[in-house]
Protein backbone atom coordinates (compact mmCIF):
# COMPACT_ATOMS: atom_id res chain seq x y z
CA UNK A 1 0.00 0.00 0.00
CA UNK A 2 1.11 3.25 -1.25
CA UNK A 3 0.19 6.79 -0.40
CA UNK A 4 0.96 9.21 -2.36
CA UNK A 5 0.64 13.43 -2.13
CA UNK A 6 0.31 15.93 -4.94
CA UNK A 7 -0.33 19.19 -5.24
CA UNK A 8 -3.21 20.13 -7.85
CA UNK A 9 -3.65 23.37 -9.56
CA UNK A 10 -7.07 24.74 -10.05
CA UNK A 11 -6.67 27.65 -12.59
CA UNK A 12 -8.96 29.43 -15.28
CA UNK A 13 -10.55 32.85 -15.10
CA UNK A 14 -12.85 34.45 -12.77
CA UNK A 15 -16.50 32.69 -12.52
CA UNK A 16 -15.71 29.51 -14.53
CA UNK A 17 -16.97 27.58 -11.66
CA UNK A 18 -13.51 26.57 -10.16
CA UNK A 19 -14.09 26.88 -6.62
CA UNK A 20 -17.44 25.17 -7.35
CA UNK A 21 -16.56 22.06 -8.90
CA UNK A 22 -13.44 21.72 -6.30
CA UNK A 23 -16.47 21.67 -3.38
CA UNK A 24 -18.36 19.68 -5.46
CA UNK A 25 -15.48 16.90 -5.57
CA UNK A 26 -14.91 17.26 -1.85
CA UNK A 27 -17.93 17.05 -0.49
CA UNK A 28 -18.79 14.03 -3.01
CA UNK A 29 -21.44 15.43 -4.77
CA UNK A 30 -23.68 16.63 -1.85
CA UNK A 31 -22.36 20.34 -1.82
CA UNK A 32 -23.13 23.07 -4.19
CA UNK A 33 -22.52 26.45 -2.47
CA UNK A 34 -25.80 28.39 -3.54
CA UNK A 35 -24.33 31.99 -2.22
CA UNK A 36 -21.13 33.24 -4.40
CA UNK A 37 -18.59 34.52 -3.06
CA UNK A 38 -15.30 34.88 -5.75
CA UNK A 39 -11.84 33.48 -4.40
CA UNK A 40 -9.59 36.90 -3.78
CA UNK A 41 -6.15 33.97 -3.36
CA UNK A 42 -6.03 30.30 -3.27
CA UNK A 43 -8.24 28.19 -0.88
CA UNK A 44 -6.31 24.68 -0.11
CA UNK A 45 -8.70 21.62 0.15
CA UNK A 46 -7.18 18.16 0.73
CA UNK A 47 -8.79 14.39 -0.47
CA UNK A 48 -7.46 11.63 -0.78
CA UNK A 49 -8.56 9.37 -3.78
CA UNK A 50 -8.30 5.66 -3.71
CA UNK A 51 -6.77 5.03 -7.13
CA UNK A 52 -8.87 1.30 -8.55
CA UNK A 53 -7.43 -2.41 -8.98
CA UNK A 54 -4.76 -1.16 -6.24
CA UNK A 55 -4.58 -0.83 -1.90
CA UNK A 56 -2.90 2.69 -3.18
CA UNK A 57 -4.18 6.16 -2.94
CA UNK A 58 -3.38 9.79 -3.51
CA UNK A 59 -3.68 12.60 -1.14
CA UNK A 60 -4.89 15.67 -3.17
CA UNK A 61 -4.34 19.36 -1.91
CA UNK A 62 -6.29 20.95 -4.11
CA UNK A 63 -5.10 25.03 -4.67
CA UNK A 64 -8.27 26.23 -5.62
CA UNK A 65 -6.86 29.58 -6.98
CA UNK A 66 -8.17 33.36 -7.94
CA UNK A 67 -8.79 33.72 -11.67
CA UNK A 68 -9.13 37.80 -11.32
CA UNK A 69 -6.10 39.24 -13.71
CA UNK A 70 -5.43 41.82 -10.61
CA UNK A 71 -5.21 38.78 -8.09
CA UNK A 72 -3.26 35.92 -10.33
CA UNK A 73 0.10 37.38 -9.77
CA UNK A 74 -0.27 37.32 -5.66
CA UNK A 75 -1.60 33.97 -5.48
CA UNK A 76 1.24 32.94 -8.10
CA UNK A 77 3.48 32.82 -5.30
CA UNK A 78 1.32 30.49 -3.28
CA UNK A 79 1.31 27.85 -5.94
CA UNK A 80 4.30 26.42 -5.09
CA UNK A 81 5.65 23.40 -7.33
CA UNK A 82 2.47 21.97 -8.46
CA UNK A 83 2.21 18.01 -9.68
CA UNK A 84 -1.14 18.48 -11.59
CA UNK A 85 -2.80 20.66 -13.21
CA UNK A 86 -6.79 21.52 -13.84
CA UNK A 87 -7.22 23.92 -16.51
CA UNK A 88 -11.41 25.55 -15.77
CA UNK A 89 -13.31 27.28 -18.66
CA UNK A 90 -16.62 28.02 -18.68
CA UNK A 91 -18.61 26.13 -21.64
CA UNK A 92 -20.69 29.41 -22.22
CA UNK A 93 -18.18 31.90 -22.51
CA UNK A 94 -16.16 31.64 -25.68
CA UNK A 95 -13.32 34.15 -24.10
CA UNK A 96 -12.64 32.18 -21.06
CA UNK A 97 -11.32 29.52 -23.33
CA UNK A 98 -9.84 31.03 -25.43
CA UNK A 99 -7.88 32.69 -22.69
CA UNK A 100 -7.04 28.57 -21.63
CA UNK A 101 -4.22 29.87 -24.16
CA UNK A 102 -2.86 32.37 -21.40
CA UNK A 103 -3.16 30.25 -18.66
CA UNK A 104 -1.02 27.70 -20.34
CA UNK A 105 1.84 29.79 -21.06
CA UNK A 106 1.52 31.42 -17.33
CA UNK A 107 1.82 27.72 -15.84
CA UNK A 108 4.77 27.26 -18.54
CA UNK A 109 6.52 29.86 -17.23
CA UNK A 110 5.84 29.50 -13.49
CA UNK A 111 7.03 25.41 -13.56
CA UNK A 112 9.88 26.78 -15.83
CA UNK A 113 9.55 23.76 -18.37
CA UNK A 114 8.43 21.03 -15.95
CA UNK A 115 5.92 18.49 -17.18
CA UNK A 116 2.71 18.52 -15.39
CA UNK A 117 -0.31 16.14 -15.53
CA UNK A 118 -3.34 18.27 -16.48
CA UNK A 119 -7.26 18.34 -17.34
CA UNK A 120 -9.07 20.95 -19.49
CA UNK A 121 -12.63 21.00 -18.02
CA UNK A 122 -15.37 22.55 -19.99
CA UNK A 123 -17.95 23.43 -16.59
CA UNK A 124 -21.34 24.60 -16.78
CA UNK A 125 -22.58 21.88 -18.94
CA UNK A 126 -25.72 22.05 -17.75
CA UNK A 127 -26.20 25.63 -19.63
CA UNK A 128 -26.70 23.58 -23.00
CA UNK A 129 -28.84 26.32 -24.48
CA UNK A 130 -26.05 29.11 -23.92
CA UNK A 131 -22.88 27.00 -24.89
CA UNK A 132 -20.41 28.88 -27.00
CA UNK A 133 -17.83 26.16 -26.84
CA UNK A 134 -18.50 22.58 -28.99
CA UNK A 135 -17.06 19.96 -26.96
CA UNK A 136 -14.92 18.94 -30.43
CA UNK A 137 -12.93 21.85 -30.53
CA UNK A 138 -12.46 21.95 -26.51
CA UNK A 139 -10.96 18.52 -26.88
CA UNK A 140 -9.11 18.78 -29.70
CA UNK A 141 -7.48 21.95 -28.15
CA UNK A 142 -7.04 19.78 -24.77
CA UNK A 143 -5.00 16.76 -26.82
CA UNK A 144 -2.81 20.10 -28.91
CA UNK A 145 -1.71 21.02 -25.11
CA UNK A 146 -1.12 17.50 -23.85
CA UNK A 147 -4.65 17.39 -21.60
CA UNK A 148 -7.36 15.44 -21.31
CA UNK A 149 -10.81 16.69 -21.72
CA UNK A 150 -13.97 16.64 -19.02
CA UNK A 151 -16.68 18.64 -18.87
CA UNK A 152 -18.73 18.68 -16.00
CA UNK A 153 -21.65 20.80 -14.11
CA UNK A 154 -20.51 21.69 -10.75
CA UNK A 155 -24.48 22.94 -10.30
CA UNK A 156 -25.77 19.74 -11.42
CA UNK A 157 -23.28 18.15 -9.39
CA UNK A 158 -22.49 15.84 -12.89
CA UNK A 159 -19.02 14.26 -13.45
CA UNK A 160 -17.16 16.59 -10.89
CA UNK A 161 -15.14 13.91 -9.21
CA UNK A 162 -14.02 12.63 -12.78
CA UNK A 163 -11.10 15.26 -13.45
CA UNK A 164 -9.53 14.56 -10.09
CA UNK A 165 -9.66 11.16 -10.30
CA UNK A 166 -8.07 11.10 -13.52
CA UNK A 167 -5.33 13.43 -12.42
CA UNK A 168 -4.92 11.34 -9.43
CA UNK A 169 -4.65 8.00 -11.52
CA UNK A 170 -2.33 9.86 -13.66
CA UNK A 171 0.28 10.62 -10.70
CA UNK A 172 0.31 7.43 -9.87
CA UNK A 173 1.25 5.59 -12.92
CA UNK A 174 3.97 8.29 -13.13
CA UNK A 175 4.96 7.15 -9.66
CA UNK A 176 5.14 3.54 -10.91
CA UNK A 177 6.69 4.45 -13.88
CA UNK A 178 9.68 6.36 -12.24
CA UNK A 179 9.43 3.44 -8.85
CA UNK A 180 9.84 0.40 -12.15
CA UNK A 181 12.90 3.09 -13.70
CA UNK A 182 14.63 2.79 -10.48
CA UNK A 183 14.10 -0.92 -9.78
CA UNK A 184 15.55 -1.84 -13.20
CA UNK A 185 18.72 0.25 -12.33
CA UNK A 186 19.58 -2.60 -9.82
CA UNK A 187 22.42 -5.00 -10.47
CA UNK A 188 22.03 -7.39 -13.42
Amino acid sequence: MVKLRARCLVVGDAAVGKSALCHTFYSDGTLFQKNYSMTTGVELIMKCVNIPESSDSVELYIIDSAGKETLVETCEKMWGQPSLLCLVFDLTSQQSFANCSCWMERMAAHCKGLQIQGVLVGNKSDLSARREVQESVAKEWAQSQGLEYHETSAKEMENCDAPFRRLAQAFHSLYQQRRDTIQNLGPA
